[in-house]
């Protein structure tokens, strides 16, 4: 048998597919393109080679391809003879995954990270804001997320991924400064991390530093695959950043080329999340958008995310729905809602449709409903900043402008130089 790069047992007498494997995983880590193919080399190698056959599977699935990825979660299962418990507790929970059954599988990953902490594919799949913690839905996941990362920072030391995704434990949890301390480790030691890059773009984002945050991202990207699972959503920092200063031309053109679902190659998660945010945004700025703009991006939830059934993308997809004067599409999210969080994502859905008529009393009301905890419903404190300056700018519509000044100084006042640009009347 052969090891990974973390010490895992690999039921595999192959050094040649060991290797590949090994260079899949970083790529898949680093979130840079070339981790399937190293992962079909590893299988030329030894096609009875279980965990290879479902890394394509688990890659396919986060890039946005998981119905491409049967044939191989069949073909894991299939070499799934002689694996040892590691292994066999690794396809099970990925195996879960891949099936969409979440139900009591966290608590599953967390008693095998607790004897197996360095199998670092389940660790990904539980830590972060995209993952079993991060759409759990449960109150405290902010918490949650840290304990776990914190838990494990003993087994991966200077780990690059590791201290990556701790860095970003830690600041949305509000540990900036030991954040900071995190990310600059990791990135000291593999710069070209796409996760690391995005994770120092939320610390900029997080102290309100936005031209150093335009200026760092806008260099990193360059030499970045538009391929690359990350690309898109790298972009609507980039295109944040630009509306905050102002420049407009900059923001279109980084939407129309890397956000926009007619030409992104991102994840569908991400479009359907970052395309109305940064439209949103815009209007909030004064800034106009063609109602085409809304129209497609309404369409696009429509064709990808037509049944209600993950609270982030739902919370995204209703926002479209209802600037786009979708009102059927609103109501089948608000009827429909499921989940652990269904019961914000029926409140933000009537609120963004209040907003959209222009009802500021009824879209502050829905929105009081939410804004406790919206937590819950995932993606990060950068991406929910969308529904704390919905309320601020229906607050200042109300004619309540120093209400709403004051709402965001009590929630948001780190990043508060970075959101605030984006309320203009």
């Amino acid at each position: 048998m052969q090891k990974d790069q973390y010490g895992n047992l690999l039921t595999t007498s192959s050094v040649k597919a060991r290797d590949a494997y090994v260079r899949g995983l970083d790529c898949n880590l680093a979130a840079a393109p070339g981790a399937e193919e190293a992962f079909q080399e590893a299988i030329t190698e030894d096609e009875n080679f279980a965990l290879a056959h479902l890394a394509i599977a688990r890659n396919r699935q986060v890039e946005g391809r998981g119905v491409s990825g049967r044939e191989s979660y069949a073909a894991a299962k299939a070499c799934a003879e002689g694996l040892s418990p590691r292994e066999q507790g690794h396809l099970a929970i990925i195996g879960s995954l891949l099936e969409g059954r979440s139900d009591g599988i966290y608590e599953k990953a967390y008693a095998h990270l607790q004897e197996f902490p360095r199998d670092v594919m389940i660790a990904q799949a539980c830590l972060g804001v995209f993952s079993l913690i991060g759409f759990g839905g449960q109150p405290g996941r902010e918490a949650e997320n840290l304990a776990l990362s914190s838990m494990l920072a003993p087994y991966y030391g200077d780990d690059w991924w590791f201290l990556s995704t701790h860095a970003f434990s830690q600041m949305e949890a509000g540990q900036l400064e030991p954040a900071a301390r995190s990310i600059e480790r990791s990135l000291a030691i593999n710069p070209r991390n796409a996760n690391g890059s995005h994770h120092r773009a939320h610390l900029y984002y997080e102290v309100g530093e936005t031209k150093a945050g335009l200026a760092y991202l806008k260099d990193w990207i360059e030499n970045y695959d538009p391929q690359g699972v990350m690309h898109c959503h790298l972009s609507w920092h980039i295109a944040l950043w630009a509306l905050a200063e102002g420049d407009v031309k900059t923001m279109w053109e980084v939407a129309d080329t890397a956000i926009d679902p007619k030409t992104s190659t991102g994840p569908a998660l991400n479009i359907v999340t970052d395309m109305p945010a940064l439209l949103y945004r815009a209007e909030l700025a004064g800034v106009e958008v063609a109602p085409e703009r809304w129209q497609a991006i309404s369409d696009y939830a429509t064709a990808r995310f037509a049944k209600p059934r993950l609270g982030f993308a739902d919370v995204h997809a209703a926002l479209a729905h209802a600037m786009a004067g979708n009102a059927e599409g609103v109501a089948t999210i608000i009827e429909k809602a499921n989940g652990p969080a269904e019961d914000l994502v029926r409140a933000l859905a009537e609120a963004f449709q209040a907003f959209a008529k222009q009802d500021w009393q009824l879209t502050t009301e829905h929105l009081t409903k939410a804004i406790s905890d919206h937590a819950r419903i995932g993606g990060s404190r950068a991406q929910r900043d969308l529904i704390e300056l919905a309320m601020a700018a229906a607050l200042a519509r109300r004619g309540r402008a120093e209400e709403a000044k004051r709402l965001l100084m009590s929630r948001r006042p780190q990043a508060l130089g970075t959101i605030a640009q984006t309320i203009s009347n």
